[in-house]
């Protein structure tokens, strides 16, 4: 293997030159071949979704949840896309107006923009329609386990393993389509622009990473309003259990799990894909030549065929410990395939000389010494043992049988102060480890690379192609995790399902808080080699950029070197992004709960009927505040993302804005992380309480645990899981304006007053959504929130609602 690379002179850090791929006759035909397989795991979804829709749905009751659930989550999410809508227009024409070779390329970024956006959204929402439908099948199949008087009974074991294959079919759907997609949009894209495809592309995964943000911010937002208002009245106050039908905020509650774990986490996880293979390919053009224009194609869509075998090879047997261990059977399956596959691939289909890639101009590549094919199979394979191990280390941080869990439960035995601090120490102990991981994993490709840095930037790209060959189980196994929980809330509402069969979907939720995530690691596992790589393509949008206005590669605002006073400005601005993020994001939920919060309380004190079944709570009021609330604070996180990039280029200069991305990767690696194991880790606690240990439900334990489930609550499903996009976002801005940062600062074009109107009106745009969003009050009462409350006949009456 050779050494790490060595010093590079500015000089050489911005004079790296463009090869002019274009698609031979043998590569379309394989291109094409890879649109074929992403259509058939459409294909496979249908299969899917046809054996989920075939279960039985239980009784009258179920049903009637089931329905109300469904309804809200339809309503939430066809308002929310409506609303991005308007927004997704809007960027469409901005991107016409940024530098591009010519303007087909323009309109190709605009429209594939458009399109990836659309995927992503169809995406959240498939993933959302079919959870909806299966939630009750899984808890009709887990009531066979309790049959009613003179039915025979029916062996536990059978009926645990038919629920859970429901719940992780369903996320098999979800999974399939992510990649299915995925592969089927970049695959177009190559075939039509061919050598032009890299800066289409990046329309494609700004569309996709914008949309998911979105979605996973304002699923977020309302999930966890709803969760936290429902257990702070109802399991702290009232002393009733989780999804108790007299608590106003259950529906809610369910209605989010999908608009937010599923719908939320699916676009997620389909810009990740997306982002990934954009940087794949720009990369590639440039490494590989024509062969990198395919290449990068091919190793996901061998992912798309293991992760059929993978979903269909989740099957519990009776010998299994736990749902975990066929969960990780069939996600183990399909990397240890996919390895085989890639490797089959790569000695098929790459030369074993650099000198006989076509199509490479750069003559240090073409004389690099060694074998393509040695870094491509390593630098897959140091992607897919990456997921493999934070899969495990994510697993050992969350899953109720291990002892960092089991020590959060113990915890409880002396407060929720003690369980919140036992959460934030293994949140902040676990980011440490994973962020070793992913570094060790970047570096080892890196070293790949040799005395070649655009070698180094595509190895680091492949080892994210070679995440994405588990992608498809990862979908499936986020799914099954919303899927399990709301079974469990249609069973414990409907209370048709009891004894044995309760237990049942007990035990599958606990593993699905497991497997959200382990989905949440693997995400930003994800991000964090996409970034890298895309941070690669910024360097060399620059490079091109300074060569075509003749500016001079050693000016100040040029350089990436971090000693410089306004690039370290830029890394500590990107750090404070990635904080201002999830402040926002919390405080959102904050607020949203206290208004759920005041009106479960109201309907409660003004029915007292609720308590004693004579009267029925109000499901949709609780249902609008959560919706209104979601929408409203959308705005904020996503101007911010947008603009702070904007800000940071136009006023201290591309290389302050290069050191603004390092800054918010590391930073948002060890937030992510810390927030989702953090949030896993008090969940599970919280299970392994109710579960009969430390004194159970209703004990002192249990209220501390359930108190430190909900500070979780926004960690791990709102802030969180949002960095992931959050992150490529900023990327992609930040490639696509670099030109225009050049071209405004050096060109013939060059206008200081331009540039400082710019970054005025980003600055201002980002105070000025802040400020909004802080004079917004916390709990109702404050000023904003009263009008939120949903009002009884008579507002003057109730005292919950203050003027």
């Amino acid at each position: 293997m050779a050494g790490p690379l060595p010093p590079l002179q500015q000089d050489q850090f911005l004079s790296l030159p463009l090869a002019a791929a274009e698609l031979t006759t043998g590569n379309r035909v394989i291109v094409l071949i890879i649109g074929a397989v992403a259509l058939a795991a459409l294909g496979v979804a249908v299969v899917l979704v046809r054996q989920v829709l075939a279960a039985g749905e239980g009784t009258e009751s179920m049903k009637k949840i089931a329905a109300a659930v469904q309804e809200g989550a339809n309503a939430y999410l066809s308002r929310q896309l409506r609303t991005l809508g308007v927004f997704a227009v809007v960027v469409f024409f901005l991107l016409m107006l940024l530098p591009a070779d010519t303007w087909s390329q323009r309109i190709g970024r605009s429209v594939f923009f458009l399109i990836g956006a659309l995927f992503s959204a169809a995406t959240g929402y498939i993933g959302m329609w079919l959870a909806v439908r299966s939630n009750v099948r899984v808890a009709a199949a887990a009531r066979e386990a309790t049959p009613a008087e003179g039915e025979p009974a029916k062996d536990l074991t059978d009926v645990s393993h038919r629920a859970m294959r429901i719940a992780f079919r369903t996320g098999g759907v979800v999974g399939m389509f992510t990649v299915g997609l995925g592969l089927l949009g970049a695959a177009c894209v190559v075939l039509v622009y061919a050598a032009d495809a890299p800066k289409v592309l990046e329309g494609f995964g700004l569309g996709a990473a914008l949309i998911a943000m979105f979605m996973r911010v304002g699923g977020g937002i309302f999930t966890k309003a709803a969760d936290v208002g429902a257990d702070l009245v109802g399991k702290v106050e009232q002393g009733i259990p989780e999804d108790d039908p007299r608590n106003a905020a259950t529906i809610a509650d369910n209605v989010g799990d999908n608009v937010g774990d599923c719908a939320g986490m699916a676009a997620d996880l389909f810009e990740s894909y997306a982002v990934t293979l954009v940087a794949a390919l720009i990369l590639g053009k440039v490494a590989f030549g024509d062969a990198g224009l395919a290449f990068p194609l091919l190793v996901p869509a061998i992912g798309v065929v293991t992760a059929m075998i993978g979903i269909f090879a989740v099957s519990p047997r009776r010998s299994d410990r736990s749902g975990m261990t066929a969960i990780n059977r069939g996600f183990f399956l399909s990397a240890v395939i996919s390895l085989v596959l890639v490797a089959g691939a790569v000695f098929a289909y790459l030369p074993s000389s650099y000198a006989d890639l076509e199509g490479v101009t750069d003559t240090a590549i073409a004389g690099h010494e060694g074998d393509p094919r040695f870094l491509a199979l390593v630098a897959v394979a140091i992607g897919i043992v990456l997921a493999a191990l934070i899969q495990q280390l994510t697993g050992y941080f969350t899953e109720t049988s291990r002892r960092p869990v089991r020590d959060v439960g113990k915890s409880s035995l002396t407060g929720p102060a003690t369980v919140v601090l036992a959460g934030i120490s293994l949140g902040l102990e676990s980011a440490v480890y994973s962020a070793v991981l992913i570094g060790l994993s970047v570096y080892g490709a890196f070293l790949l690379g040799g005395t070649s840095i655009m070698l180094a930037l595509f190895a680091v790209a492949l080892a994210g192609t070679g995440l994405l060959t588990t992608v498809g189980v990862i979908v499936a196994m986020d799914t099954f995790g919303p899927v399990s929980d709301n079974a469990q809330g249609i069973a414990e509402m409907s209370g048709d399902v009891e004894g044995a069969g309760a237990q049942v979907l007990t035990d599958l939720d606990a593993v699905g808080n497991t497997t959200k995530a382990i989905t949440k690691g693997i995400a930003i596992a994800t991000a964090v080699l996409a970034a890298a790589a895309l941070f690669g393509s910024y360097r060399d949008a620059i490079a091109t950029a300074v060569s075509e206005v003749n500016a001079k590669a050693g000016e100040m605002n040029l350089s990436l070197d971090i000693s410089q006073p306004n690039n370290l400005v830029g890394l500590v601005l990107g750090a404070a992004v990635v904080f201002l993020f999830s402040g926002l994001a919390i405080n959102a939920v904050s607020r949203s709960a206290g208004a759920v919060v005041f009106e479960v309380r109201r309907q409660f004190r003004e029915k007292p009927g609720i308590m004693d079944y004579t009267e029925k709570p109000e499901y949709g009021r609780v249902v609008d505040i959560c919706t209104k609330d979601a929408l409203r604070e959308l705005a904020t996180p996503g101007l911010l993302a947008v603009m702070a990039p904007i800000a940071v280029g136009f006023s201290l200069g591309v290389g302050a804005l290069g050191s603004y991305l390092a800054g918010a990767i590391g930073t948002g690696t060890l937030m992510a992380v810390f927030l989702a194991n953090s949030g896993g880790a008090w969940d599970n606690a919280k299970k392994l309480v109710e579960d009969g240990h430390h004194g159970g439900k209703g004990s002192e334990a249990h209220e501390a645990t359930v108190i430190g489930d909900t500070v979780g609550d926004p960690f791990k499903d709102t802030a969180g899981p949002a960095i992931n996009p959050l992150l490529k976002v900023m990327n992609l801005v930040a490639l696509l304006i670099a030109p225009a940062v050049v071209q405004f600062s050096y060109g013939d074009d060059a206008s200081a007053g331009l540039r400082a109107a710019v970054s005025v009106v980003a600055v201002g745009v980002i105070v000025g959504a802040v400020y909004v969003s802080k004079r917004r009050g916390i709990a109702v009462g404050d000023e904003g929130n009263a009008e939120r409350t949903a009002k009884p006949a008579d507002p003057a009456s109730d005292p919950a609602v203050v003027s």
